[in-house]
């Protein structure tokens, strides 16, 4: 009776063994996606999205282009009338 008790805890202690490698494999894997994925944002990030500051200085600049512009369609809207 003993031997087969034995023999029990031992298959069990085995399978959970072997379901806790199994578990620990998949989660070595899906952390190593992770790390792949976050690589491959990180080089496809500056390429396919504008940061927040250049397009700030991008928008003021076409700000200022426009000022510039209708002060002098202002200016010659002047002349014209005159």
């Amino acid at each position: 009776m003993m031997d087969i008790q034995i023999s029990i805890v031992n298959t069990l202690v085995m399978l959970a063994a072997g379901v806790f490698g199994w578990l620990m494999r998949t989660l070595w894997t899906a952390t190593e996606e992770l790390k792949n994925d976050l690589t491959n944002l990180r080089q496809d990030l500056p390429i396919m999205y504008v940061l927040k500051d250049d397009y700030k200085n991008d928008i003021r600049e076409i700000k200022e282009m426009l000022k510039i512009l209708t002060t002098e369609i202002k200016s010659k809207e002047d002349k014209i009338v005159r």
